[in-house]
């Protein structure tokens, strides 16, 4: 579950347009999030989907009339809820909508919350492209903006009305993310923070390369954590498939020495660095240009290694006086290993992990880790999702060096 949406009241506000069905999904995920939601659609809506589908899946009673008398608090149920709100989105929001919230009218249940509530609002505007891009509605949504509430911008493709480009609904996991960056707090505004994920590759020619399993899940989670933290949030990343988080600079690397290179360059901007990436300790010291064949008369081959960069240990040799995490991935005698690559790369504090089993390591999407500090205490959390993890790190480091 989601710390930010853990026990938050949510008001999804659906409004009549084709995308309405997506708003079904959004539901799913902020309750799978913990978050606790309310549905109130507009009459249009009604349309598209039914309130019994929101009802179903939410538990809770959806408000579609402003005037309903189906229940002793349907009269004000809209003042009610939106006093109760910790978030408002609005998905999809039309271009009727977004006109009437921009221009303050209130007509219906669902404008109405709008004119009443005070907590942060996420409009997520859904429309043909020819709509959207007009300037009645592009200068609405530049009032809403303007006014402080935040615009989840709409993808681009094939619409069901035929034309192509941007006016398609954002996609729900990507308004669950902006939901849990409103609620966040901002513990972190001001800070830069620098983190490496994933692996690195290093070739032996063209089409092969060494490297390991690393998928970058954690690094992505703090970068992704620390930006919803109000950091500014630059991502050193190797060859992954994971999709760049929302508000993090990112550059993509492949080798080492790539990851150096830009990890040395950025060091005078940063506060603080996260090493998570699984860096290779050698490369072959010599690659070929043009793929090596294989020689059948040859019982054996062999490969020539020289070493890379030691980012880590550089590192904490040019700290001065930022804060320094790394990650220590072991097979065996954990506390010892990490501590000993602590104290020799000078950190701050060290995340060690036993890699190999179903729920931690290397592709797993939780992890157990124990913190070591440099003052030689240590803590290992239970078994968590990495991006809980992620938060708890920050905590940390918040807490004692912050």
């Amino acid at each position: 579950m989601s710390r930010a949406l853990l026990h938050k009241e949510i008001v999804l506000g659906v409004s009549g347009g084709i995308a309405a069905y997506k708003a079904i999904e959004l539901l799913r995920l902020i309750a799978r999030a913990g978050g606790a939601v309310r549905v109130i659609m507009t009459a249009n809506a009604r349309s598209f989907v039914g309130p019994m589908t929101f009802e179903a899946l939410s538990g809770r009673p959806v408000c579609s009339d402003l005037f309903d008398r189906s229940g002793r608090d349907a009269a004000i149920r809209h003042i009610d809820w939106a006093q109760a709100a910790d978030a408002v989105a609005l998905a999809p929001a039309t271009g009727n909508l977004i006109g009437k919230f921009a221009n303050g009218i209130a007509d219906d249940a669902l404008t109405t919350l709008l004119m009443a509530a005070t907590c942060p609002i996420l409009v997520c505007p859904a429309m043909n492209t020819h709509m959207y891009e007009s300037r009645p509605v592009q200068r609405n949504i530049e009032r809403l903006r303007s006014d402080g509430h935040r615009i989840i911008p709409p993808g681009s493709g094939e619409m069901a009305c035929g034309t192509v480009g941007p006016g398609r609904l954002a996609e729900p996991p990507d308004i669950l993310y902006a939901l849990e960056t409103a609620l966040t707090p901002k513990d972190y505004r001001g800070k830069r923070v620098l983190v490496t994920a994933g692996p690195t590759r290093e070739h032996l020619d063209p089409v092969r390369f060494l490297s390991n399993p690393s998928t970058g899940k954690m690094g992505y989670a703090v970068a992704g954590a620390a930006a919803r933290r109000g950091a500014d949030v630059l991502l050193v990343s190797g060859p992954v498939t994971l999709a760049a988080p929302i508000g993090v600079k990112t550059i993509r690397v492949t080798s080492a020495r790539d990851m150096a290179d830009v990890v040395f360059d950025r060091l005078a901007e940063t506060d603080i660095v996260i090493k998570a990436a699984a860096v290779a300790d050698y490369r072959p010291r010599d690659r070929a240009d043009q793929k090596v064949k294989k020689d059948d008369r040859a019982a054996h081959q062999s490969v020539a290694f020289e070493k890379n960069p030691d980012i880590l240990k550089t590192l904490g040799e040019r700290k001065n006086g930022r804060i320094l995490v790394g990650f220590a991935a072991e097979t065996e005698r954990l506390a010892a290993h990490a501590v000993d690559k602590m104290t020799r790369k000078n950190l701050d504090m060290i995340v060690g992990n036993i890699v190999g089993g179903p729920d931690s390591g290397f592709g797993a999407d939780t992890n157990q880790a124990t913190f070591f500090y440099r003052n030689g205490d240590s803590e290992t959390p239970p078994l968590m999702e990495k991006t809980d993890l992620a938060h708890l790190l920050l905590d940390r480091i918040k807490e004692r060096w912050l």
